[in-house]
């Protein structure tokens, strides 16, 4: 087997998925936003959705913008610690 396979085209690749990553994990997660925002979720217990709404516009992007700070935070602590 040899020893450990870090020669430059594995370094290569692996530099290259971790530099893209975070920028694939950001676009799907906008698309996902994107859709949900527009779709909405589905109802799979079938409560009346009606009864004690809340304002979607308000809640949802303060909590969207919450979970985008959050994880904003994560990944820092990660890279600069």
């Amino acid at each position: 087997w040899g020893g450990f396979a870090v020669d430059n085209a594995t370094l290569t690749r692996f530099f290259s998925l971790h530099f893209l990553l975070p920028f694939i994990i950001a676009g799907l997660s906008m698309v996902h936003l994107l859709f949900l925002h527009q779709t909405g979720s589905n109802n799979p217990l079938g409560i009346n959705s009606n009864f004690d709404k809340i304002l979607f516009h308000p809640y949802f992007s303060s909590k969207d913008l919450f979970g985008f700070v959050v994880m904003i935070m994560f990944l820092m602590i990660i890279c600069f610690f």
